[in-house]
């Protein structure tokens, strides 16, 4: 019976680890991975496809505008009144009646100085806006994901390189006291070795608890619960470093201008200003409008003629236009034309101040990368130097011939190049996916 029941349990525990959200998932996230759920979880990408929806909804009412409208009444009336005898001029008793009418209206109109047609054009721009604003939120999250993944990278290979180092001193430490024990090198020198190693120890400590902050940020970036089991390929960067480029800033914005989504919301927009204008001037000009009815009654006076005789008898249609000629509107429409004026001045000075921004950031950019290339081939050329230094320095440590104190310096300078040149590596491939960016290149590693 035990046995029975704990194969029971045992099935339920393994059916829990599979159907549970999340127990499956692979702990280790590519850079799409990471972008791809972000966009799907972020409260901004989807505030703004929310917007795009209602904006669609406005561009079909905008539509449907344009159709003549169509509306249906019934009406039931009751009638009480007193007869008056007309040989004695007394009134008589009290009598009912009853009558119902139907009709059917429809009113469509043929001219209003194009301000339904101004509308849906306008509606219709401001879908496509509302489409480019969503774009430049994911962008956005985009970017952001991008520099944090890079940052656990970074902080994942500082932690690799701590524990090299922590290995490397340790072996030094051993060494350090074997001589101790024979009397080669004295109780200074060891406790030098030792306590570099301590300092090295701490250096570990904190490498491991910036991983810790990195991952952190990166999973609250994505909207992703805290998970310890989470982590991040590392992908190869080599191919991405030191590419000797000269990035013309010119060349990169005339490639921004054509594709970012934020120049392209700028431009419809201002194009929605300008219609702003045509459809507050249309309130100055003459609308015509067609009316057309068709109506049916039927009252119980009319002795004679039953329901459905009074129903068809008594169809009336009707038609009629209706010219409406603006005289004097206490200046609302005027004051619509200049706000509206001013509101294409407003979009136009956004526009230019989003192409402004945007070729700061580009020229920015550039001058980013110059620098990162050129930052990095010096960290990279000092590394290699103090390495070699390093080598020899082991070398003669091993045979006795440096003491400990120049030994260490050694090692410093070491830790501090390659510190360096890390930093000087993630910041090169960052500057080198912004340019990316601008220049319209998928964000992938």
């Amino acid at each position: 019976m035990k046995t029975s029941q704990t194969k029971i349990f045992l099935i339920g525990l393994l059916l829990l680890v599979v159907l549970v959200p999340g127990s499956a998932q692979t702990t280790d996230w590519t850079l799409e991975d990471c972008i791809n759920y972000a966009l799907s979880r972020n409260i901004q990408v989807q505030q703004a496809e929310l917007s795009t929806d209602r904006n669609q909804l406005y561009t079909e009412q905008a539509k449907a505008a344009m159709l003549p409208s169509l509306s249906g009444s019934v009406r039931q009336n009751f009638n009480w009144n007193k007869d008056i005898d007309s040989q004695t001029g007394e009134f008589g008793s009290l009598d009912g009646s009853n009558s119902t009418s139907y009709s059917l209206t429809s009113s469509m109109v043929l001219f209003n100085g194009m301000k339904v047609n101004n509308q849906l054009k306008q509606s219709e721009l401001e879908l496509q806006s509302s489409r480019y604003y969503s774009e430049t939120v994911k962008e956005s999250v985009e970017l952001n994901i991008l520099n944090a993944f890079l940052q656990v990278l970074y902080a994942q290979e500082n932690v690799v390189n701590a524990e090299k180092q922590i290995e490397a001193t340790a072996e030094q430490l051993s060494l350090a006291e074997e001589r101790l024990n024979l009397g080669m090198v004295s109780q200074s020198d060891y406790l030098q070795i030792k306590a570099q190693l301590a300092s090295e120890k701490l250096t570990l400590a904190n490498a491991n608890s910036q991983l810790s902050i990195a991952r952190v940020s990166l999973m609250q970036l994505m909207e992703l619960p805290v998970d310890e089991r989470f982590g991040v390929s590392s992908p190869g960067l080599g191919q991405l470093l030191n590419q000797n480029l000269t990035p013309d800033a010119g060349e990169v914005y005339a490639q921004a201008l054509a594709i970012k989504p934020q120049i392209k919301k700028a431009e419809l927009d201002k194009q929605s200003a300008e219609l702003d204008e045509k459809i507050a001037k249309a309130s100055l000009l003459p609308s015509l409008s067609l009316d057309a009815g068709l109506g049916t009654a039927y009252s119980s006076g009319l002795g004679g003629f039953n329901y459905a005789d009074q129903l068809k008898n008594q169809i009336s249609p009707s038609l009629g236009l209706s010219l409406t000629v603006p005289i004097f509107q206490k200046k609302q429409a005027k004051t619509s034309v200049s706000v509206a004026q001013i509101g294409i001045a407003t979009a136009e000075l956004e526009e230019i101040n989003t192409k402004n921004q945007l070729r700061k950031e580009i020229e920015q950019a550039t001058v980013d990368v110059v620098a990162a290339q050129s930052e990095y081939e010096a960290s990279l050329e000092q590394y290699q130097a103090i390495d070699e230094s390093n080598q020899v320095a082991t070398e003669k440590f091993h045979l006795g011939l440096m003491n400990s104190v120049d030994y260490l310096f050694e090692k410093t300078n070491l830790i501090k190049a390659e510190s360096k040149l890390l930093q000087s590596k993630y910041n090169l491939i960052f500057t080198y996916k912004i340019l990316d960016f601008y220049k319209g290149i998928p964000l992938t590693l």
